[in-house]
């Protein structure tokens, strides 16, 4: 075997780990980015547990057919680099969408989300959930106002028993 089909084995390896490994991934075209939008990009990404990959379409696409994963073999055409979501699993998909809007040269193409294909829009909607603090949050919100609103309620009933 020569030292460079061996070389793309390992490459392909490496992202059937990265796919497996990770909690979300979006796909996305960067053609004409230049180099202080990309940049920037790669910096919010690292501040967001996000690694961004420009990679081989053709090895991507074995890796994820080696994982019995068709559905992006359309997708994986021109200039694709790709976000694994290594933390919070909405991080890649709210990091691209929101750049794709400053940076007109990136484009979301297609993403995975809980090992399920979104297209587009399913990227697009999944940036649009808050984060998990901000649920969290308005969680206890709704139920402080819950309990408050019972507190008063007892309150007002004991005084009127009291008169």
């Amino acid at each position: 075997m020569s030292q460079a089909l061996e070389s793309k084995k390992q490459v392909v390896e490496e992202i059937k780990s990265k796919i497996q490994n990770c909690k979300s991934l979006v796909l996305v075209d960067y053609k004409g980015i230049n180099v202080n939008d990309d940049t920037a990009l790669r910096k919010k990404c690292r501040e967001a547990d996000v690694e961004y990959r420009v990679l081989k379409n053709r090895l991507v696409k074995i890796a994820f057919n080696d994982l019995g994963i068709n559905d992006f073999d359309s997708y994986l055409e021109g200039t694709t680099a790709i976000a694994f979501a290594n933390g919070d699993e909405m991080q890649a998909a709210k990091v691209m969408v929101e750049e794709s809007k400053n940076i007109k040269a990136l484009e979301t193409k297609c993403g995975m989300f809980e090992g399920k294909f979104l297209d587009k829009a399913g990227v697009e909607a999944i940036s649009a959930i808050p984060g998990r603090e901000v649920l969290l949050g308005q969680l206890c919100g709704l139920l402080k106002s819950g309990l408050s609103g019972l507190a008063s309620c007892l309150s007002q009933i004991a005084e009127q028993k009291a008169e």
